[in-house]
């Protein structure tokens, strides 16, 4: 059973966060500040922290930074719905997944599953990932090891989290072709959410600065102005 760690200061947006997690077979934690949450991490290892960015003290920022510097853990920010800033700062921090208070608890739970399965497909040999297939995938000096995701790129290992891993996938799969954001985040999630587009322009960044020699001159993950982005093919060596 999957333990999901809820942080956020409001004790009834906690409690309702808990009922629909555990009717939907999660097991739950739950922290009101940041240095909680860190030692809940530290100690309990939840499969996925759900992180309210206005938290006092430390923020759900700096607690993303901090979770980010140790890891890979899965993290759905929740943020106000004016925070568009914070949203931004968020994804760029690593965070998979946002939510907007006030938010449907149905559509926290499907949030969640599909993180976690983001998580699973990318760790369960053999098995086919968000973008359809498993195996090993070579783009330029680029290798994706599907059911280990594994990452090389001239010869290092990237650690990448589970979201950046499968736009990575979806990406270098088909060199030269073009994926519309909309495309890409229907890869990630698995599920057809009408959700927040710059959430993959902030992934694409993140990717850029893992594997790319000089981020601001991209060789791999091109930007198709107006439309999305594509992998580099032979064309452009």
């Amino acid at each position: 059973m999957p333990t999901i760690l809820v942080v956020d200061d409001e004790p009834k947006i906690v409690q309702i966060a808990r009922d629909y997690l555990v009717h939907a077979g999660f097991e739950v934690v739950s922290a009101a500040g940041g240095p909680a949450a860190l030692e809940v991490i530290a100690t309990r290892h939840p499969d996925l922290v759900i992180l309210d960015l206005g938290l006092p003290g430390i923020d759900g920022l700096e607690v993303t930074r901090r979770i980010r510097q140790t890891g890979n853990l899965p993290i759905v920010i929740l943020t106000a719905r004016d925070d568009e800033i914070d949203k931004v700062v968020g994804l760029e921090l690593g965070a998979d997944d946002y939510l907007t208070k006030p938010f449907s608890p149905r559509e926290l739970v499907a949030r969640v599953r599909a993180v976690l399965r983001r998580v699973e497909g990318s760790t369960r040999p053999g098995e086919p990932d968000a973008a359809g297939s498993s195996g090993v995938i070579r783009a330029r000096d680029v290798t994706i090891d599907v059911d280990r995701m594994r990452v090389e790129v001239a010869g290092s290992i990237v650690d990448l989290t589970p979201t950046e891993f499968q736009v990575l996938v979806a990406l270098a799969r088909r060199p030269g072709q073009i994926k519309t954001r909309s495309q890409l985040l229907d890869a990630v999630h698995g599920v057809a959410f009408e959700s927040y587009e710059r959430a993959i322009d902030a992934h694409v960044k993140n990717l850029r600065r893992k594997i790319e020699p000089d981020p601001r001159v991209p060789r791999y993950i091109l930007t198709v102005h107006g439309v999305g982005y594509r992998f580099a093919d032979d064309r452009d060596a």
